[in-house]
């Protein structure tokens, strides 16, 4: 009966009976066998081994009971298990019964094939059947939705009249869509240019199915954990009215309330002016009911019964409970007006239980009136409640910082998450980089697979969302991010195939070009495609709209000798690849040599290398000097990099500007992850959401490391090995402006039972005066001061977690002749801890929950090891003044890198020069180096949708901070003469000169009025962008 309990359901009440049964059953055969036992001299101790028996089984089954109802009722949210019960249950017994504990939540815990559900009946489709029911049943009641890709799997599956029938509420105002995204972003670990396409994406599906009362005015981020700027200056651009805000820190709501501040004018842009301001208001209660008014079916707060034959009558209570609530949220609000949430995670799904409670409570309480009560109640929207604040005459207090870090409470700093997941961040940053680069395939090969490309640009939408790109949702619900990532990878490498199928031959009598390949794997040297052949072509996309020099490696067994698209021979060398490298678990490639050469790009277009293996005598050694434990000096034209013989980074000298900046350590260091047992605030635990060192000191991965220096013509590169799983390379290219450092952290060791927390550390001789800079989401960049807050006296609580800001691109220390800039592949968190350090915390690997929803520790594992991942860092050392134009063209190179594609051909090189061209661009024309083209993307056969940006700041460069101008036709000569352009806003579904934005007083005397000057059609194609101005056009082109 105990072994039959373990084939029950998990939630089987069936389960604790069988338990009980088992436990009564073995008593009563105790008691029978004390009967029936004739008595005789050896009846004791026959009786005495039954009973023994009997006791060891009822002991048995009660332990084995216990672990049984521990693994299956016990999650962290009831209860935090100790270590090494955690370890024995859900570890050892788990596999021996064969069980996987389940999944509870969509957006944290998703299951694959989950078709809109949430687990335990929470699903989308469900919730949205319910809800159109409800408002169907009362022409008052109003719903609010936001996460259009959610939406849009739902809408696709009903009928005309369903959908007839939502139009209708949409038309009437009953049902409003607010943000409009693809999904409710993150904000602190995703890019500008991811933010702009996933909602442009949901405006666009809002646009086609509802027009304009589809059109989304009112910026909705009520989860995200913490609010960046320049996701409120893009709110602007869009051309949104307002925005609320549900999370913010624990003291800095503490003092709104206080002064009744909650609502303010955002000021997000110190170079876009009033364009970029925007009305925020922080929500009362996040998302959720006042206390004990939650009527939803996953509450147990009391309904309204409002029947006076029964005696749970409690119409009276309930509504001065309701109005007392009112009162007390209005303490912290400026007007009379006052918003009340009525959601929750997972609620609606039977929406008439809610609205009937909502209907009668709204009823009762403008009831008292009639008795002196000044309160009215009524279903709204938050654009109709924004708009009543509008009315209001009064001016607004602002707002010119951000809303980071996030404190929940005092010991619970949500900067986890701004590393959590290293490899699904940059998963998403490369993925990012092959849809812009094939959208403009696309657009120039005139191939027209916008919709095909709309696998990768709905992964992409999602990947967003704040429980996705954050790290915050199980190991297998990222394992489904990244293959929805990777599906859509794959259809636009067809895509790719199909443009260079058409880019690639000279004229009609060349023969098909052949297949184009990715190699994914080439940041751990491995592309089995290629190892051995004798001949391939390499063929580099550059993205961008200006020329790049770079050095290209090519994992491979033997050396080639590379053709240039002129035909030349390009110097190449073979070099080794890292021990560290070789040693990742899952590289099945045996390849031990990579071969690197320089490659030029044109702008807009590619260059293609051919490959041919050499055979004999032609297999001379490179020229390679490698030393082993060495004093090392790396230089180049621009730089000298020292390194002592213990592999100390000691100088970076910058030999243009005469200026260098000394090391006094540089290398990785580890937190040990705090274990508490979230009972209390003290008692939070470092997970995926929050940072919480136990230490305030970062300890040393390694109190020893070895150096071997390898210098080339091409490269020079100092590998520094800490330990086993954690090694450096820092290089220098030549020519090269950067140091570029690859780091390789994993898998990080927990025998000792310690979570680790992993940061790669420089600490210079630069006197930073507690100040650092961070970026915002790869825009603009913010001023940090360590232990403070700009908007109210800020409690040291945490020393360290309470520091750390999201890096999404960049971040620097100065003063004031030297910058030390560090320049990220993907978002991460970092901070200023002692002056003249940056420490950026690279890969975390801990033990205990958070306690926030994901329900497992971050405890990522890969081919049956912990987590390996690599990235890279670039260097800058340059004076203030001139460092704007090397960390900008850098950031947008390392976001936008040129796209590798491969080819296996048999031809020689005369014949598939002869066939095929080997350089092209799709500009004539040098555009200004400060503009970037941030989308380029084909309609249809004659429109095309372009965004092009201004990407430095003001005062940052005395040349490239000034204003730009330049031809738009430029873009488009390849494609066809512009014979109409219609201005847009940022989320390309409203014609510029269309936007009307609600007007705001400010407490400084100033207006938020800004006149659009501007036409639906723009004749002239010469356009003019301001410091950080982007600027969206529909071109159709003849």
């Amino acid at each position: 009966m105990t072994l039959l309990g373990f084939l029950l359901l998990l939630d089987s009440g069936d389960k604790i009976t069988l338990k009980i049964t088992t436990l009564l059953s073995i008593v009563m055969f105790s008691l029978l066998l004390s009967e029936i036992k004739p008595p005789s001299s050896n009846a004791r101790p026959i009786n005495t081994v039954y009973f023994m028996c009997v006791m060891i089984m009822s002991v048995v089954s009660v332990i084995v009971s216990i672990l049984v109802l521990s693994l299956h009722f016990r999650n962290s949210k009831s209860y935090t298990m100790p270590l090494w019960v955690r370890k024995y249950i859900c570890n050892y017994l788990a596999w021996l019964l064969r069980k996987k504990r389940p999944n509870h939540d969509f957006s944290w815990r998703a299951i694959r094939r989950r078709s809109h559900n949430y687990i335990h009946r929470a699903g989308v489709k469900y919730k949205l059947d319910s809800v159109m029911h409800a408002l169907d049943e009362n022409p008052d009641r109003r719903f609010i939705y936001v996460e259009i890709g959610f939406f849009r799997r739902w809408w696709n599956h009903q009928t005309k009249d369903m959908q007839n029938k939502v139009k209708k509420f949409v038309n009437e105002g009953r049902l409003e869509f607010i943000s409009g995204g693809w999904c409710m972003n993150d904000e602190a670990s995703t890019h500008y240019s991811s933010i702009i396409d996933q909602h442009s994406l949901g405006a666009e599906f809002l646009h086609e199915q509802f027009g304009e009362c589809g059109r989304p005015k009112i910026g909705w981020q009520i989860d995200p954990f913490g609010h960046s700027r320049e996701q409120a200056s893009i709110f602007a651009l869009m051309g949104f009215d307002g925005l609320f805000l549900g999370r913010i820190d624990h003291e800095d709501y503490t003092t709104r309330f206080r002064t009744k501040t909650m609502e303010m004018v955002w000021k997000a842009s110190s170079n876009l002016d009033r364009q970029s301001w925007l009305f925020t208001g922080v929500l009362p209660n996040r998302y959720v009911p006042p206390d004990s008014f939650c009527f939803d079916q996953r509450c147990s707060n009391d309904p309204i019964m409002d029947d006076p034959h029964f005696h749970d009558y409690n119409v009276h209570e309930r509504v001065q409970t309701f109005i007392q609530a009112a009162y007390d949220e209005a303490q912290g609000y400026a007007t009379n007006h006052i918003i009340m949430t009525f959601g929750g995670d997972f609620h609606y799904e039977i929406a008439h239980e809610a609205f009937k409670n909502i209907d009668k409570l709204i009823e009762y309480v403008n009831a008292e009136q009639v008795n002196g009560s000044i309160i009215n109640v009524f279903y709204s929207t938050p654009s109709c409640y924004l708009y009543a604040l509008n009315k209001v005459d009064r001016a607004w207090t602002t707002k010119t910082d951000d809303f980071f870090p996030y404190a929940r409470y005092s010991n619970g700093y949500w900067t986890g998450y701004f590393t959590s997941r290293a490899t699904l961040k940059r998963y998403e940053r490369h993925s990012n980089n092959i849809l812009q680069a094939t959208r403009q395939l696309n657009a120039f090969a005139n191939l027209n697979e916008r919709n095909n490309l709309f696998v990768l640009s709905d992964a992409m939408g999602i990947v967003q969302h704040h429980d996705a790109i954050t790290g915050t949702e199980t190991e297998e619900v990222a394992f489904d991010y990244a293959q929805r990532l990777s599906n859509g990878i794959g259809v636009a490498e067809n895509v790719i195939n199909k443009a260079y199928s058409k880019l690639l031959p000279k004229d009609g009598r060349s023969p098909p070009a052949s297949n184009q390949f990715l190699c994914q794997l080439s940041n751990i040297s491995q592309c089995l495609e290629i190892d051995g052949q004798e001949r391939f072509t390499l063929t580099l996309w550059n993205p961008t709209i200006h020329p790049v020099v770079q050095h290209a490696r090519v994992p491979v067994k033997t050396d080639y000798t590379i053709r240039d698209p002129t035909g030349q021979t390009v110097l190449s060398e073979l070099i080794p690849v890292s021990q560290a490298i070789q040693n990742i678990p899952g590289r099945t490639s045996i390849t031990q040599k990579q071969i690197i050469f320089k490659a030029s790009l044109p702008a807009l277009g590619f260059s293609t290398y051919y490959f041919e293996k050499k055979h004999g005598e032609e297999q001379k050694q490179s020229k390679i000097n490698i030393t082993y434990n060495e004093a090392c000096v790396l230089q180049n034209q621009n730089i000298q990099v020292e390194f002592d013989d213990q592999g100390n980074l000691h100088q970076i000298f910058n030999l243009n500007k005469n200026i260098s900046v000394s090391f006094i350590n540089q290398g990785f260091y580890w937190y040990p992850g705090f274990p508490g047992n979230n009972s209390r605030s003290k008692s939070q635990a470092s997970g995926a959401y929050i940072f919480r060192p136990l230490t305030p000191n970062a300890l040393p991965v390694s109190q020893t490391r070895s150096i071997t220096c390898i210098k080339t013509e091409n490269v020079q590169t100092a590998i520094i090995e800490f330990n086993n799983w954690a090694s450096q390379e820092l290089s220098l290219y030549d020519g090269g402006e950067f140091v570029e450092v690859e780091w390789t952290v994993g898998p990080i060791p927990i025998d000792d039972d310690i979570g680790k927390e992993i940061i790669i550390r420089y600490d210079t001789d630069i006197a930073s005066e507690s100040k650092y800079y961070t970026d915002a989401n790869g825009r603009e960049v913010l001023e940090r001061k360590r232990d403070y807050r700009p908007t109210w006296n800020y409690t040291v609580t945490e020393t360290v977690s309470g520091n750390y800001y999201p890096i999404n691109s960049r971040v620097w220390i100065k003063e004031k002749d030297r910058q030390f800039t560090v320049l990220t592949d993907r978002s991460e968190g970092g901070s200023s801890i002692q002056d003249g350090s940056i420490e950026i915390m690279v890969h975390r690997r801990l033990l205990y929950d958070d306690q926030f929803g994901v329900g497992e520790p971050l405890n990522e594992t890969a081919y049956g090891e912990g987590l390996v991942v690599r990235g890279r860092h670039l260097l800058i050392v340059e004076p203030p003044a001139s460092s704007a134009r090397y960390h900008r063209v850098g950031s947008q190179r390392l976001y936008m890198h040129p796209i590798a594609t491969f080819s296996l051909i048999e031809q020689d090189y005369d014949i598939y020069s002869a066939a095929y061209h080997q350089t092209w661009s799709a500009l004539n024309d040098t555009l200004p180096l400060n503009v970037h083209l941030l989308t380029l993307d084909q309609l249809g056969p004659k429109d095309y949708l372009v965004r092009v940006e201004h990407y430095f700041e003001s005062f940052e460069d005395d040349t490239y901070s000034q204003r730009s101008t330049f031809d738009l036709q430029s873009l488009f000569k390849s494609i066809g003469t512009i014979s109409n352009t219609v201005e847009l806003t940022l989320g390309a579904n409203l014609p510029l000169a269309d936007m009307k934005r609600l007007n705001w007083s400010t407490s400084d005397n100033k207006s938020s009025h800004r006149t659009v000057l501007t036409k639906n059609s723009l004749s002239n194609t010469n356009i003019m962008l301001i410091p950080m101005q982007i600027r969206t056009f529909q071109v159709t082109v003849v």
